[in-house]
């Protein structure tokens, strides 16, 4: 079956599952890659095809180290995705950052251990992308403007750091993350954002901030039972979040990734892995 689904939403903790979606299909499909985390739901939502993959899977089964991010992007990439509105749960490392606000962050810092997969290119041949700029321009525009309509308290131009997990931060790291410009701090922005640049697909997380990490010495430390709590009770203003985005996206406005990874590859032709370049050729859609 062919689809016209342009845009799509990850969600994160406590987000498995979008209301107001009228079911079209639920697709599970085999990549080169691997499977994504669980089925992909695409839904036509006030006239709107889109589609939502629960990021670690619905029942939250899969750890953040062993996403299968590739073949997630990829799944996406290849029903037609442009564009990802990515939720999750994030610790605040900032004072002013409250649990339950809302939080967009224009940069990335990267504390994961190397042992996850974060590139397409590997294996005989090899891309270098941009990502001064991690974030799309295009997407964050929209999300503030949805925020604005809502009236909803946003804070913007955060630094967000990656962390490995599945544990939550020492109170040493915790300073540490502040110290060296640190915002707010998750463990499922990268690879994911990395993949969504190399696939030429526009890519905003948005966050929910949810506790302190562990950074107050006199305060107890991040908990599961906090994290979820608060989620719990922001899922609301999350689902009106995403009902105010849906109609200002998937609309094809900004095609500047587009056509764009070819230009990234430095290997000679003569010397790509013709099994790679067909994997890479099954991602984008076009020959490399």
């Amino acid at each position: 079956m062919k689809y016209n689904v342009k845009l799509a939403f990850i969600g994160g903790t406590g987000l498995y599952d979008l209301d107001g979606l009228e079911k079209i299909d639920e697709v599970f499909p085999e990549t080169p890659w691997g499977k994504p985390s669980d089925t992909i739901l695409i839904g036509n939502y006030k006239g709107k095809e889109i589609a939502f993959l629960p990021r670690h899977g619905r029942g939250h089964f899969i750890s953040p180290s062993e996403i299968p991010n590739l073949a997630n992007i990829c799944a996406l990439k290849n029903l037609g995705v442009e564009e990802i509105v990515s939720f999750s749960a994030v610790g605040s490392l900032k004072e002013e950052i409250a649990p339950m606000d809302f939080v967009l962050p224009n940069q990335i810092i990267d504390r994961t251990k190397g042992t996850r997969e974060s590139t397409f290119y590997k294996n005989g041949i090899v891309a270098h992308a941009p990502f001064g700029d991690p974030f799309s321009k295009y997407l964050e525009k929209k999300v503030i403007e949805a925020t604005n309509e809502l009236n909803m308290k946003l804070h913007k131009e955060k630094t967000l750091i990656c962390m490995e997990g599945p544990l939550f931060s020492t109170r040493a790291e915790s300073k540490m993350y502040r110290q060296i410009g640190g915002d707010i701090i998750n463990m499922s922005v990268l690879p994911e954002a990395k993949l969504a640049r190399e696939a030429e697909i526009q890519y905003q997380m948005v966050c929910m901030s949810t506790d302190y990490d562990a950074w107050k010495d006199h305060e107890e430390a991040v908990t599961v039972e906090a994290v979820l709590g608060y989620l719990h009770k922001n899922s609301e203003n999350a689902k009106k979040l995403i009902s105010q985005l849906i109609p200002k996206l998937g609309l094809s406005e900004d095609k500047s990734l587009l056509g764009s990874s070819k230009f990234s590859i430095i290997t000679s032709p003569e010397k790509r892995n013709p099994k790679e370049v067909e994997k890479i050729n099954k991602l984008l859609g076009y020959n490399i």
